[in-house]
């Protein structure tokens, strides 16, 4: 995301909710929206709580979502609570998908043979939620009942698949596709992340429409994949009776299913 764009719709766009939310007189619960990623670069047991920005940040993206988490933490005279959900790879445990992302975006690249390295390392571990869970997650959150502060709307490590486990799952899965098969399509090598920026640098100036945006929607995230985050999600699994995590292989497996069957949406499936 450029820059601009991110301080305009991320920080600026809170800073005018906040406003809004102060000339409420009778509110009972303000719900921020935020990413896990808002907490950057961090590595190690990720809190639900406030962080500053001393990890850095991988993008523009990220540092406006710490800085909007920023002016509503600020706000002590909001019921206030920030709500950092997780990447969303599927509409439910189904493996349906509407709302394509750079997931989505990575793994086209590499059923399509178009992808043979991948940034990080194999035991990064990978946070996924499904858009049924975030919804329902945050849908309770916002209760005036619920306490405020910060809540990881996501997994914990234990209930997550690493970047190995990712490339596993998704290349059997796509494996069952005979076109797939047929072109002997091997996994991609996990890469450093200067030897990633250098397939940008050759590929991008020859390659089509579909692998320069892919590729525009990976490299801004390259940098997490390095990181290993243990997130906590105690005060999620507190205030939501009934907690509970797909199992994550399953999830992806049938995403991935999902994805090729439809050729990313290209194509329509029987139900």
């Amino acid at each position: 995301m450029d820059p601009g764009l991110a301080q305009r719709v991320n920080v600026e766009g809170t800073r005018r909710a906040v406003e809004l939310a102060r000339a409420c007189p009778a509110l009972e619960s303000f719900a921020h929206l935020s990413t896990i990623y808002a907490t950057g670069l961090r590595a190690g047991v990720v809190a639900e709580r406030p962080y500053g920005d001393d990890a850095g940040f991988a993008n523009a993206y990220e540092r406006s979502k710490w800085a909007a988490e920023q002016l509503v933490g600020g706000a002590d005279d909001l019921p206030w609570r920030v709500l950092r959900v997780a990447t969303v790879v599927a509409d439910d445990d189904t493996g349906s998908v509407t709302q394509y992302n750079a997931f989505h975006e990575t793994l086209k690249l590499w059923f399509y043979g178009l992808l043979s390295l991948v940034p990080g390392r194999g035991d990064t571990p990978l946070y996924f939620v499904t858009g049924g869970f975030a919804a329902d997650a945050v849908a309770r959150l916002a209760a005036a009942a619920v306490a405020g502060g910060v809540y990881h709307v996501a997994h914990d490590r234990s209930e997550s698949l690493t970047l190995d486990g990712l490339l596993d799952v998704a290349g059997s899965e796509f494996a069952r596709v005979e076109d797939f098969a047929s072109r002997g399509i091997l996994r991609p090598l996990l890469a450093d992340e200067e030897s990633f920026e250098l397939l940008v640098d050759g590929v991008t100036p020859f390659a089509g429409g579909l692998v320069t945006r892919a590729l525009a929607n990976v490299m801004p995230f390259a940098r997490q994949l390095f990181v290993a985050k243990e997130l906590d999600n105690a005060r999620l699994r507190a205030a939501l009776a009934g907690y509970r995590a797909p199992d994550p292989a399953a999830l992806l497996a049938a995403t991935c299913a999902r994805l090729a069957a439809t050729r990313w949406g290209r194509r329509l499936v029987e139900a």
